[in-house]
């Protein structure tokens, strides 16, 4: 079978030949159908690396079907579409059987109605509902998110679906303010012709955002986290999502003071409830997929996947690769 590696060097992506796994007991294998790559972490931490990065967090969102099961895995049977944390391989084997709370959604049965090209996004989805639920938005407040890659438009859909806040998303990218008009945004701004800090007080007759997601991360990361600060009402909640700067971010003491930092899941990570109504937002439509998936690349073509997302953010933004023979 072939997976996805990363040896030693930038920009470094290769296919590697090894043989299919077989299960052990409480796991099963997944012959994978697609699978999704996540700019962040996947280019953050891996791509522009110069270090090898093992091919076990080589991605971990894929769809397929269970191929082998090992003894002690009564709910799942042969041919069952899942959706798995796994990485970019053509099988993969998973443990099926819960042991901590984590594993609970390590392997999810897709529902009917839900297909390949989408079943991938769930783990970020169902990331995005608890970043959601941590930041517990009211009615009535501003809610600015910095960013809009995979993780902020998928936290603007799960906002927007819950219908509590008015959303203001912010990008430097024409395509990115694009999506976030057609995905619900109340309000888009363009950070490359416009200043986000002085708009978002505009927007808010000089009070601030309630709540400001910080979903930029990388090179642009410090800039942004910068602005986040500025444009946040006094009691309001920045809420940390973004990562790989390689800097420390800007936190001026007198920029935080009578203010929030809430840092990721702030140990909540998705659980079954969140795991559920992921996979419901997803049946239902409510997160627009097939909108978000701009590529599609047979995995034998996996270096030139990485490659577009890395030169050409402005076009590439939910890549997806085909493990079909």
């Amino acid at each position: 079978m072939k997976r996805v590696i990363k040896p030693e060097g930038k920009f470094n992506i290769a296919l590697e030949e090894v043989p299919i796994p077989e299960p052990g007991p409480g796991e099963v294998r997944i012959k994978a159908a697609c699978s999704l790559i996540s700019r962040g972490s996947e280019l953050g931490a891996r791509y522009t690396r110069e270090y090898a990065v093992s091919p076990d967090i080589m991605g971990y969102s894929m769809a397929g079907t269970v191929d082998a099961l090992g003894e002690g895995v009564p709910h799942l049977d042969m041919g069952d579409r899942v959706v798995a944390l796994a990485p970019h391989a053509q099988y993969v084997i998973c443990p099926a059987r819960p042991g901590a709370p984590q594993d609970q959604t390590r392997i999810m049965p897709m529902p009917p109605g839900l297909s390949f090209d989408q079943a991938p996004y769930y783990p970020l989805t169902a990331g995005a509902v608890t970043w959601v639920e941590v930041e517990q938005i009211q009615p009535n407040d501003t809610v600015v998110i910095l960013g809009q890659g995979l993780v902020g438009s998928l936290i603007l859909q799960v906002i927007k679906a819950n219908g509590h806040g008015r959303v203001i998303a912010v990008d430097a990218l024409d395509s990115r303010c694009t999506l976030a008009e057609e995905f619900g945004a109340d309000v888009v701004i363009h950070a490359g012709k416009e200043d986000p800090v002085k708009s978002v007080k505009r927007l808010t007759n000089g009070m601030g955002a309630d709540v400001v997601v910080y979903a930029v991360g990388g090179p642009a990361g410090p800039t942004a986290f910068e602005q986040g600060l500025d444009m946040l009402a006094i009691g309001g909640l920045i809420h940390l999502i973004g990562l790989y700067e390689d800097q420390p971010l800007p936190l001026f003491s007198g920029k935080i003071q009578r203010r929030k930092l809430l840092g990721g899941y702030y140990g909540q990570a998705a659980g079954a409830h969140q795991a559920r109504k992921g996979m419901d937002l997803l049946v239902s439509g409510r997160i627009h997929t097939y909108q978000m998936t701009s590529h599609r690349f047979p995995f034998v073509q996996a270096a030139d996947a990485f490659d577009l997302l890395y030169q050409h953010p402005d076009e590439a933004f939910g890549v997806l690769l085909d493990w079909g023979e």
